[in-house]
């Protein structure tokens, strides 16, 4: 079968180290979570049959319930021809600005919100998705003449995947995603990541600070009791050694282009943890 592909951009996206996580998950597992999926690149590579996926983002999430259902996926897929065409500056403000109203904005239908977003990734600046404490998307523009906002191909090779396979979505926090994971089960967690400097990580409106992290790392504590293979990305920070020292380390070095100015898309190490020792390493 084939491969699906990210059908948004997303900060942290796993698209260039997605070889190398695969490298390293185990070879067998039985059921696959991802508490924090994203544009699921990994999910997509992995391609398990049997996956929890989740995302805080509601409205991320709520674009996946909708290629995964045969009647919204279709309204979906007009609604973003409807995006392309009408495509502008004035029309991409309209657009952002319809969640500044929260009670008419709860009322549109989930296909056509599931439109907004993905418009919205492909049209603003950089890609970026980003929303302020009232969680309302302020990106701005991308100044883009044209939008292509979708591949039919690849949202047909989606809706295929998410229904010939078990693929339960939701959209909990990340705790609450991996509570019925048990012995076996494998676990990836690709969270916002941490850092020694004020780097992005509005994807919601609560952020995710060094309580979170340090959350975090209580959870993946847990799953280890239970048995589950678990392994978690994050920057290679001081915090991160600290948390997961009973662990083993992965060292990479990856691109990062989410920063609006060229100083800031540079070559970080990365880490990627596991609970479990993979002989096979990288290649």
């Amino acid at each position: 079968m084939l491969k699906a592909k990210p059908f948004v951009k997303w900060a942290g996206g796993k698209r260039q180290i997605a070889n190398k996580l695969l490298q390293l998950s185990p070879e067998k597992f039985d059921t696959y979570y991802e508490p924090f999926v994203g544009g699921g690149a990994f999910l997509f590579e992995l391609a398990p049959k049997k996956a929890v996926i989740n995302d805080y983002n509601k409205e991320l999430m709520n674009v996946y319930e909708c290629i995964k259902n045969e009647d919204k996926f279709v309204l979906m897929c007009r609604e973003l021809n409807r995006h392309e065409v009408s495509h502008s500056e004035q029309y991409y403000y309209q657009i952002r600005d319809l969640d500044k109203n929260k009670k008419k904005f709860n009322k549109i239908p989930d296909y056509k919100r599931a439109a907004r977003t993905i418009y919205l990734n492909k049209a603003c600046f950089n890609g970026l998705y980003r929303v302020n404490s009232h969680n309302e998307f302020n990106v701005p523009f991308g100044k883009k003449n044209q939008v292509n906002t979708y591949d039919g191909v690849n949202l047909g090779i989606l809706y295929t995947y998410f229904n010939l396979n078990d693929i339960k979505i939701l959209a909990v926090d990340f705790e609450d995603s991996v509570k019925t994971a048990k012995k076996g089960d494998f676990i990836y967690f690709d969270p916002p990541y941490d850092s020694d400097t004020n780097t992005f990580n509005s994807y919601t409106e609560n952020g995710f600070g060094k309580e979170e992290q340090i959350r975090l790392s209580k959870v993946f504590k847990e799953l280890d009791k239970r048995g589950c293979y678990v392994m978690i990305s994050n920057y290679n920070t001081s915090l991160i050694q600290e948390l997961y020292k009973d662990y083993y380390f992965h060292y990479i070095k990856a691109q990062r282009n989410i920063g609006a100015k060229a100083k800031d898309r540079r070559c970080v190490e990365e880490v990627i943890i596991t609970n479990f020792e993979n002989k096979k390493g990288f290649d």
